[in-house]
């Protein structure tokens, strides 16, 4: 079946779903092609938390990743209000703020100071019955900062960009896919082949990106992988906590934000310099580490009962020189391609404002679009049962 549309887009995590929306609320007929589940790369990994750059300024300076998040709490909060570029007012918001944590230590303490000067409109420093659960225990010893900084369920992001636009999402099969200049071809999951002209293709696959890039005869822009080895635990949990723990570096000693497993029961997932570090460990060793990590931090915590295990995730982005985590998004159009990664979660939106902005000279046309297969929707990692097969 041949098909005319604006825009295909390649990839359905949240960065492609947001484009998906925006361009057709600005009346395109996009359309966007997914070969798995609905967020089954980074975004079902993502922690959720829409940063406002205090953790990027923990040296005492604003930097350029801290001012590039700067404005995105207020922009996603204002859409799951209802009132923003694009609906999210049937997402989960599971917590309305993430904190800033410092031990005892002296220089964590300094991190802390630093972080709620530079970032004072967005930082506020909490009483002792202001604080979360967990931090008003009597053996605690440090600060904590208010960050205005919501956390997202992220699969219910995905459920509010996708459901209003599902009639334009085709499940295919990858290895069908065949990219011509103005054309590609490719088989949906039922066997259903379909010859898809476009103006333009937007290739938001993620780790994805390099094969595509390949297939359509490119070499660049290059791309980098990023490995993290989160740690996630359940058991006897009976507070959730969002909060990063600062320590000596411009990195989170470590980053706890809670979620629930399919039985309701409260998982940590802990992320941070913990997760940089931890791909140098085995997974056994990474375990270890965060229970000595969550001993020296949380000493009043029992960890009888607990469950833990590792989840190796990899972050694509556009290749730096020196391997270093690009400050913001990357957009680069090639003729009629436009290769994009959103870098960090938050940044969604303003990547799909720039991606806007390139499609200068295409033109808005209609046409009825088939009753083709639409894929699933992935689920969170800790809520399947065999990632749980370590003590």
């Amino acid at each position: 079946m041949k098909i005319n549309v604006d825009v295909v887009i390649i990839g359905g995590g949240i960065a492609g779903l947001w484009m998906l929306q925006r361009l057709r609320n600005q009346g395109y007929n996009a359309v966007l092609l997914e070969s798995e589940a609905l967020g089954a790369g980074q975004t079902r990994y993502a922690q959720g938390i829409i940063h406002g750059g205090t953790k990027y300024a923990l040296t005492g300076k604003l930097t350029a990743s801290s001012e590039a998040v700067a404005g995105m709490p207020a922009i996603w909060r204002a859409c799951y209000q209802g009132q923003g570029e694009v609906d999210l007012s049937n997402a989960t918001m599971i917590s309305d703020a993430h904190y800033l944590w410092s031990t005892a230590n002296l220089t964590s303490k300094i991190s802390g100071f630093f972080a709620s000067q530079v970032m004072r409109a967005r930082t506020t420093a909490l009483a002792p019955q202001q604080r979360p659960t967990l931090f008003r225990h009597r053996n605690f010893r440090g600060n904590i900062y208010r960050l205005d900084e919501p956390v997202f369920d992220t699969i219910s992001v995905m459920r509010a960009l996708a459901e209003p636009v599902m009639s334009a999402i085709l499940a295919i099969n990858e290895h069908t896919l065949q990219l011509g200049e103005s054309s590609l071809q490719v088989e949906a999951d039922n066997g259903d082949r379909f010859d898809l002209s476009f103006q333009r293709l937007l290739l938001m696959a993620g780790q994805g990106n390099a094969e595509l890039l390949t297939a359509a005869g490119l070499s660049k822009p290059a791309m980098q992988l990023r490995p993290l080895k989160m740690v996630i635990v359940r058991g006897g949990l009976t507070d959730e906590v969002f909060a990063h723990c600062m320590g000596a570096g411009v990195n989170p000693r470590l980053t706890i934000t809670s979620h629930q497993d399919n039985q309701g029961h409260i998982v940590w997932y802990l992320g941070g310099q913990i997760a940089e570090d931890g791909v140098n460990r085995t997974d056994a060793g990474q375990i270890a580490y965060a229970r000595h990590e969550l001993a020296d931090l949380i000493p009043w915590l029992s960890q009888d009962g607990m469950q833990w295990a590792t989840l190796d995730v990899n972050r694509a982005e556009v290749r730096h020189a020196d391997g270093h985590r690009p400050d913001t998004y990357f957009a680069l159009q090639q003729g009629k391609i436009i290769t994009a990664w959103p870098t960090k979660l938050a940044l969604a939106p303003l990547l799909a404002q720039q991606v806007l902005k390139l499609m200068a000279g295409v033109d808005k046309t209609s046409c009825n679009l088939p009753n083709w297969p639409t894929p699933s929707f992935a689920e969170f990692p800790w809520c399947e049962s065999a990632r749980w097969g370590m003590a």
